[in-house]
């Protein structure tokens, strides 16, 4: 009975001992060791349980050969410490593991969260914080209005010339522009300027659009092509409501005054509809449209060219609105007019492809902007926010960090957008007053460990798509406020070579973001900045 018992605490020893919480792995954190904790504690579980039939097997047979009841009654007291240590374990255990939501995205690639240096620790001055802000980019702040000013007047000039090589009958229509990004939002960065405009255009005449987003329910669209829609090109009569000629037989004595050339017409549809959309179907073609685009932007071109001091360029084929102007001087502004179509009577308009876009997405699927609603957002958050607030240094600081880690370690899937929708989050969510202006190191720690939280979730939530917390004064389409919430990273973890370089990328920025800011402050000699 002893040699029972003196095993019975080896084994609890020997469990506590070797639980996997009481010496953890060097240089982990006990929520990246969730699944192996679970693996070793079912193997000590199973180990433990055929130790303790064996024992109770043992103890069974020596009981019939002694007598006495102390001997029973210890047996049962050492079983029942056994059990409440094994509980107790458990229970630690489990207070232990943090109780945070679980990752949905962990469980599908099965691949652990890299480690993080936490941006809480990033020591940032507010003294050079604040030099670094006044040196680095209000000299932008009257160049950046020349600029709008300068390329309004000249993409007026180029779309007006745009549409007149256009044939009307038969091309698309050509809409006014719409100025986004960090140029029309007010935080631009760097050198040289850049300016991002997105330039509707419409069906031809007689023709009409037809959408199909990610959103509807009627709509079959993949769940990596979230915030992604289709355009189907409806061709005249091609509901049989618009003449009567395509559904009745008029006979031969008589003639549709509309389509008095039908069949001539109707192959003129098919070359239309061939020209534009993908092969064999009605579907607007990504890249039908950016050759069209590509030839006639080169056409326009040729017809005001002489009219301007300067050369105009394409920076990359690959995406023909990409564009370079050049100066005699030798100073460029870089210039991306993105092809869309506008979504019914809204501000949103499916694009071809964003600037900093580096995936390949289905030719027929087209890219949800809501660019214009997030311009929109952040000018009325920005109205409760105190004067001089810190938000837009906080944008400007990790972007420009962003452009310096990339040419340090090469370019990521990791994007401005990502900044700004971040950014746009935690107004939302924090109180207007914490943004005043002496707060920029606090708050833009938030902003990197936010960042930093998002990446290690694999979650980055569109701001705009599902979500409750915008006011009803920014007028978000109704079927864009009530759609399931988009997960901006989920296409990214999906290819976990990118999604590893994109978080390797955010780390080293986050360990180069006090040397960078104190590399690219002028320093200050006797109290005044040394330009």
């Amino acid at each position: 009975m002893q040699g029972a018992i003196a095993r019975v605490c080896l084994v609890v020893v020997a469990a506590i001992l070797n639980h996997p919480l009481l010496f953890p792995n060097e240089n982990t954190t006990i929520p990246e060791q969730d699944d192996e904790l679970l693996t070793r504690m079912k193997e000590h579980q199973e180990k433990l349980e055929a130790e303790h039939k064996r024992l109770e097997l043992e103890i069974s047979q020596t009981e019939t050969a002694l007598t006495g009841d102390q001997d029973s009654y210890s047996w049962y007291f050492w079983s029942s410490l056994c059990l409440v240590i094994f509980f107790t374990i458990e229970v630690c255990r489990q207070d232990m593991i943090p109780t945070e939501m679980p990752d949905p995205m962990e469980d599908e690639d099965g691949d652990s969260s890299a480690e993080y240096l936490s941006a809480k620790t990033v020591v940032l001055d507010k003294g050079v914080l604040s030099n670094f802000c006044k040196t680095r980019f209000h000299p932008f702040i009257h160049e950046s209005g020349r600029v709008r000013e300068f390329i309004e007047g000249f993409a007026d000039d180029l779309l007006e010339a745009l549409r007149s090589v256009c044939d009307r009958e038969s091309d698309l229509e050509v809409e006014d522009f719409v100025g986004i990004g960090s140029m029309f939002e007010s935080w631009r960065v760097s050198k040289p300027p850049t300016c991002d405009l997105i330039v509707p255009f419409a069906p031809p005449r007689s023709f009409r659009f037809q959408f199909q987003l990610w959103c509807d329910p009627s709509t079959e669209i993949p769940l990596d092509l979230q915030g992604c829609g289709r355009i189907k090109l409806i061709k005249p009569g091609g509901n049989g409501t618009d003449c009567l000629c395509a559904s009745t037989n008029l006979g031969d004595d008589m003639l549709c005054l509309l389509h008095s050339r039908n069949e001539c017409g109707k192959l003129e549809e098919d070359n239309l509809v061939e020209l534009l959309c993908a092969k064999n179907t009605s579907y607007l073609s990504k890249d039908q449209i950016m050759t069209w685009f590509q030839i006639s932007v080169s056409k326009a071109w040729g017809h005001i060219s002489h009219k301007y001091d300067f050369e105009l360029g394409f920076r990359n084929l690959d995406f023909p609105g990409a564009l370079k102007i050049r100066f005699r001087s030798g100073k460029t502004v870089v210039l991306n007019i993105t092809p869309a179509v506008q979504f019914e009577d809204t501000d949103a308009y499916l694009i071809s492809h964003f600037p900093s876009d580096i995936s390949n997405s289905s030719d027929t699927h087209w890219k949800l902007s809501l660019t214009v609603y997030e311009k929109n957002l952040l000018k009325h958050l920005a109205k409760q926010l105190p004067t001089n607030s810190c938000h837009v240094h906080c944008l400007q600081i990790v972007s420009f960090l962003h452009k310096k880690q990339t040419a340090l370690t090469g370019r990521s899937a990791f994007s401005n957008y990502h900044i700004k929708t971040a950014l746009l989050h935690l107004l939302l969510s924090k109180c207007p007053a914490m943004w005043q202006p002496q707060n920029l190191d606090h708050r833009l720690r938030d902003l990197l460990g936010f960042l930093q939280q998002s990446l290690e979730e694999k979650r980055l939530y569109h701001v705009v798509v599902g979500n409750p917390r915008i006011p009803a004064e920014i007028l978000v389409p109704k079927i864009i406020c009530t759609a399931e919430p988009i997960n901006l990273f989920r296409p990214l973890v999906l290819q976990r070579h990118v999604y590893a370089k994109m978080e390797e990328h955010f780390q080293e920025m986050v360990r180069n973001t006090s040397v960078l800011v104190q590399e690219y402050t002028p320093h200050l000699s006797n109290g005044y900045v040394r330009h």
